[in-house]
């Protein structure tokens, strides 16, 4: 608990993590690429993005490409935070809030790509609503996005995907690569060497990673 509560201190002075009580918090909306990425470079969403080694990954790869993570989470975002200041990742930011407040942080086409790296699987039926591709989060997706913009999963969970792929196909969306085993896959190059540490467990202990992107 007291780390916590230093991590949250720290939070404050982090120019990387945008949260509630700072000023920009209410304003970003429809204003990343001027108010705080300061270029035109697209940008890519990652949801639930945990302590951010994805998001942090990707922007070590791709420069003239601006990364946004997003999640609930004050004390994981501040590993995220703080990794991006140490690399002085320009094109980096973390965002502390509910991903079922998407419409209040970004506008009609101001991303263009999102990733869903390991989300719960919410594998009982009353919690099918709070899955990260229920038709919910695909409208919230759909209304932020670029049109023809890229969703990408990846999971562990066969109950998340079948159900991710069989709603795609069942709403006539739009399903571009996927394979149910990544890791011995020709789509294993698309994913940059890039793991999550839940990632990296899944694989130890030889659990097979599911993937697919499709576009809304």
């Amino acid at each position: 608990m007291r780390k916590k509560r230093q991590r949250f201190e720290a939070n404050k002075f982090l120019d990387h993590l945008i949260e509630p009580g700072k000023p920009i918090y209410k304003n970003i909306k429809g204003k990343w690429h001027a108010c705080y990425f300061r270029n035109s470079y697209p940008i890519t969403l990652e949801i639930g993005c945990g302590h951010g080694a994805y998001t942090i990954g990707l922007a070590k790869i791709f420069p003239k490409r601006n990364f946004i993570g997003i999640d609930i989470k004050g004390d994981r975002l501040w590993k995220g935070g703080q990794e991006a200041q140490k690399y002085g990742l320009d094109n980096v930011a973390f965002l502390r809030a509910q991903v079922t407040h998407l419409l209040d942080f970004f506008e009609k086409d101001e991303i263009t790509e999102i990733w869903i790296t390991f989300p719960d699987p919410r594998p009982k039926n009353r919690d099918i609503k709070r899955r990260l591709t229920s038709t919910r989060f695909l409208k919230l997706y759909a209304a932020i996005l670029i049109k023809s913009g890229l969703v990408h999963l990846k999971t562990d969970s066969s109950l998340l995907f079948d159900y991710t792929f069989n709603l795609l196909q069942e709403q006539s969306l739009e399903l571009g690569d996927y394979t149910r085993d990544l890791y011995n896959s020709s789509l294993l190059a698309n994913h940059f060497g890039l793991q999550t540490t839940y990632e990296k467990r899944f694989i130890a202990q030889g659990i097979p990673i599911y993937y697919l992107c499709f576009s809304i």
